[in-house]
């Protein structure tokens, strides 16, 4: 009797995994091709193209920009000179000729942890925060912003807009998680091409939601409001974080692409308040738009060396 009862449920159980793999496998194809058609992917290329276009903003970033640049280039050059071989030794065992290639990544990746946490423990600080609201400002948010700092207004022409005083707690400059996740899932780059990618993407699906951190704080969303959102948006931010991933690797410009991307991360939400949209499917249009008329805004201690010119 046990025995026929324990043959029934053998299928129950294989077919509820069956089920389970399914029901999962579907959920990734559908964030993929979310992430594909949202255009969230580009948020971070237009960022590029937005702060460099725009020297009022990137001026006061040029020594901390300098500072970081070299920092960069001395920890890849250092890890590369004494990680690079070893690791292809090591590998060798595993991949043979393929090895010295599938070192690269690893290389890499060991040192944009490295880099990441010197920059933004000793350079970035709250630059980040500055330049997303400075382009809120620009981009005519001015109420979103007051909710979460001072802001006064100068010069003669009245478009001049001073980023003031934090009035909220600032937002924390390194997340021990997403450097523990990146660490663990760093292995994954021994598989050719696949387990790259899939590194990439799995990064960039948990780490996107938090470029929109400044975002949230400033809509004043509690967590459950926030992972409504980010559920809705888990395609778009899955795009949005595996394009900043890829750029935060270039080796050398990974603090460059810090603010761009958080220029970009400004520019999505930009456009989400403009147009309302809370959908990922909703944002494949929404940098269509026209340019706004624009406002100069001066980034925290760049008054005086930031010249007057409109936007």
């Amino acid at each position: 009797m046990s025995n026929s009862q324990g043959r029934k449920r053998q299928p129950s159980t294989g077919n509820a995994i069956a089920e389970s793999v399914k029901r999962q496998v579907k959920e990734v194809g559908d964030t993929a091709q979310d992430a594909v058609i949202s255009g969230a992917w580009g948020y971070p290329l237009y960022g590029i193209y937005y702060l460099i276009t725009h020297p009022a903003l990137i001026r006061p970033l040029l020594p901390t920009l300098f500072k970081g640049v070299l920092v960069s280039v001395g920890v890849v050059a250092a890890l590369f000179s004494f990680t690079y071989l070893p690791q292809v030794a090591v590998l060798a065992f595993v991949s043979g000729p393929l090895a010295f290639a599938l070192a690269v990544p690893l290389v890499l990746g060991e040192s944009y942890v490295v880099i990441n946490f010197l920059t933004r423990a000793l350079l970035v600080n709250q630059a980040g925060v500055d330049l997303f609201d400075a382009v809120l400002l620009q981009r005519g948010h001015l109420t979103l912003v007051e909710h979460g700092r001072q802001v006064t207004s100068g010069g003669s022409s009245g478009k001049s807009k001073v980023l003031g005083t934090l009035l909220m707690k600032p937002l924390s400059r390194f997340s021990t998680d997403n450097v523990v996740r990146y660490i663990l899932t760093l292995p994954l780059n021994l598989i050719p091409v696949v387990g790259t990618v899939f590194f990439l993407g799995f990064n960039g699906f948990k780490s996107g939601p938090g470029y929109h951190a400044r975002y949230f704080q400033l809509k004043g969303y509690d967590k459950v409001k926030k992972s409504e959102l980010i559920k809705k948006r888990r395609g778009a931010y899955t795009a949005f974080g595996t394009m900043a991933m890829v750029l935060n690797l270039v080796p050398g410009l990974s603090i460059l692409f810090t603010f761009t991307n958080a220029v970009g991360a400004a520019l999505w939400a930009s456009d989400l308040e403009k147009k309302g949209k809370t959908t990922a499917s909703d944002l494949h249009d929404a940098r269509k738009n026209g340019r706004e008329d624009e406002v100069e805004v001066v980034l925290p201690n760049a008054g005086e060396t930031s010249r007057k010119k409109d936007l």
